[in-house]
């Protein structure tokens, strides 16, 4: 899982940061999962190297338009390429109803390849390898976040051990890997896990903005591999964070202290805070890092490696006879 910043900018656009989109990449399917698509997401996928054939899902905070504005270049574009994979968009009411106002006056078909899904609180998809749910945050505005979460795997089966205990290959075998019991026809019973390396342990992201500090935050981020959380304002500009229901550098820090993540990476800031301004990003940094010292600021382009965990496992294996 590798993350890329292709906006970091809270409302506008500014000369080095575009407005708000992140995309995960997952190599292992060849498919792109974005979350908000601000205007000129499109040109920022273009210089990042990403492809945008691989795009597969799509995932809106909410309605405000730089988190949005990029959506209807984005879908064109990726038409007008001839790359015909189905793309599946999930945001919040209104979210339909606006890309098809969009097409409607701009002459597009979108054709059946498009899927739009108005999202509640819960569980919004799930396969064998992923599922994704989401969490109303607190914002002006109907504002979900989403937490993707990768389903464990079984370490590698060891097969020299599988033979030196004299297990007959065949469709055990792949019982075995899978991790279940088996019991052989002598009457032992073997353990699959006990021949297999250490489970890979999923890996965790999760995506919060626009939003005050609240608890559904806190719930969504639990134990979290990577947290993105916006941090438009400086702690001294709490009362103008209050006022427009976004998140200051504290807030998004005692939210990953709270929810016990492993890294912290704080994205939408204020252009308020551009080089020569009295207050700097790297002041926005150091205030949240004495709150929670595993904390990063994101900038456009930059890319995260969300590294696999390994369970620990000292085990010999066991046989019942």
């Amino acid at each position: 899982m590798e993350i890329t910043f292709l906006g970091t900018s809270s409302g506008v656009p500014t000369r080095s940061r575009n407005v708000s989109s992140v995309a995960l990449r997952l190599p292992q399917r060849a498919e792109i999962w974005l979350f908000d698509c601000g205007e000129g997401t499109q040109h920022q996928l273009q210089k990042s190297g990403l492809k945008s054939s691989q795009i597969r899902r799509i995932f809106v905070t909410h309605m405000h338009g730089d988190h949005t504005f990029g959506l209807m270049g984005l879908i064109a574009s990726c038409g007008l390429a001839g790359s015909g994979q189905p793309i599946d968009i999930y945001g919040p009411k209104g979210l339909k109803e606006y890309l098809f106002a969009a097409a409607k006056y701009s002459y597009m078909n979108f054709g059946s390849r498009l899927k739009i899904h108005t999202v509640e609180s819960g569980l919004l998809y799930e396969d064998k390898e992923f599922s994704i749910s989401c969490q109303l945050l607190k914002h002006r505005v109907p504002a979900h976040g989403y937490r993707v979460v990768e389903k464990d795997r079984s370490g590698m089966f060891n097969l020299e051990k599988a033979q030196a205990l004299g297990i007959p290959p065949g469709p055990i075998y792949g019982k075995l890997k899978q991790g279940e019991v088996v019991t052989l026809e002598d009457g032992r019973k073997i353990n699959g896990k006990d021949l297999c390396g250490q489970p890979e342990i999923g890996r965790k992201f999760v995506y919060c903005t626009d939003t005050v500090f609240c608890d559904g935050a806190v719930e969504l981020a639990q134990d979290a591999d990577v947290l993105i959380h916006e941090a438009t304002f400086a702690h001294q500009d709490a009362d103008m964070a209050f006022e427009k229901m976004h998140s200051t550098t504290t807030m998004a820090a005692q939210v990953a202290l709270l929810a016990g993540v492993k890294q912290l990476i704080m994205t939408h800031f204020s252009p308020r805070y551009a080089p020569g301004n009295p207050i700097q990003l790297d002041d926005l940094k150091q205030e949240a890092k004495a709150i929670f010292p595993q904390t990063k600021l994101a900038y456009d382009f930059y890319t995260h490696e969300i590294p696999r965990r390994r369970e620990e496992k000292n085990k010999k294996v066991k046989v019942a006879t």
